[in-house]
């Protein structure tokens, strides 16, 4: 049971604490109530389903924020072996918030980065609450430099709420570290594929963004900015985050309609907090059905459709 309730899981987890205490009741007095125990476990499936089924984009960020949803580095441990981190981009420092390494999945080597946030107060001052630094980018791409040349595909997953936008970050030349990237990995003759694993904002997520398949877990957002920050600039009200989480068009199925993503991942029901073994279960097959599918395009025809793959993005036409 997760103690740690949404406001629209409430109705749920007032309905696992019963089942649980049912159980340790039954368990107690050495009674059968099997019977009721059953009856309230298919009405918590159905709640469930009823909620999870029908969630607004502003509840899906919700999720996408949860607290104990699994982060790059559990992904790591539950998907991969034989993991290395490597650290720092040989110009200034190491940033904590972004994880870069190299590992396998099965057989299959792989360069792996990705955004990591903290578990308590302290870890997330460590890893600055995911928002990366210039050298952070840097790092990244250094990373993904340093494989290409020996051709090892790469793997990016994001779940940051948008790069840091410190004063020192500016100095350091934030824009100019992911500019840098979003240029750099167009020319990367391996395979890249991206997954979006919880928060997708704005320039931080497109840091590492640039990949052949571009995937997204089903309760996770993609989005030019956070809901609270295109509140703030259209109402000057922060409290408008729900509103603007419904126009931003951040959710799997609208960032589908529009071309932007490949495949959104399905999450167990209740979403990848509930089950971080079965999510990662699922993200490991996607990533490996992508990897035997880009390993046979030639390097060259590669880049030409990773290319022809974000030149389409922002086409419209008006009836």
């Amino acid at each position: 049971m997760d103690a740690t309730g949404l406001d629209f899981e409430k109705p749920i987890i007032e309905l696992e604490r019963k089942i649980d205490e049912l159980k340790k009741f039954s368990s107690l007095q050495k009674l059968d109530i099997s019977s009721e125990v059953k009856r309230l476990e298919e009405k918590l499936e159905k709640v469930k389903k009823d909620v999870f089924d029908n969630l607004t984009p502003w509840q899906k960020v919700q999720i996408a924020r949860h607290p104990k949803r699994p982060y790059t580095l559990d992904y790591i441990t539950m998907m991969m072996t034989d993991f290395i981190e490597i650290h720092g981009d040989r110009h200034f420092a190491d940033d904590k918030a972004l994880i870069c390494g190299l590992a396998k999945i099965d057989s299959e080597k792989i360069a792996i980065i990705g955004h990591q946030k903290g578990r308590d107060t302290k870890e997330n001052l460590m890893r600055n609450f995911g928002s990366a630094h210039p050298e952070g980018y840097r790092k990244a791409m250094r990373i993904m430099k340093l494989m290409a040349k020996f051709d090892v595909p790469i793997i990016c997953f994001i779940d940051t709420p948008g790069a840091y936008p410190g004063i020192g970050a500016e100095e350091r030349g934030q824009a100019e570290a992911i500019a840098y990237n979003l240029q750099g990995m167009f020319k990367l003759k391996v395979p890249i594929i991206v997954v979006v694993i919880g928060e997708g904002g704005s320039g931080g997520a497109l840091g590492i963004g640039i990949g052949d398949r571009v995937c997204v877990l089903e309760n996770a957002y993609y989005s030019v900015i956070s809901p609270e920050g295109c509140a703030a600039i259209l109402w000057k009200d922060r409290k408008k985050a729900p509103e603007a989480a419904a126009v931003l068009k951040l959710t799997g199925e609208e960032l589908m309609k529009l071309g932007v993503i490949d495949e959104i991942i399905k999450e167990p029901l209740g979403g990848a907090h509930r089950d971080h073994e079965a999510t990662a279960k699922n993200i490991k097959a996607v990533i490996k059905k992508y990897l035997t599918e880009l390993k046979s395009i030639p390097a060259d025809k590669l880049l030409e459709q990773r290319y022809e793959k974000f030149r389409k993005m922002g086409v419209f036409t008006e009836e």
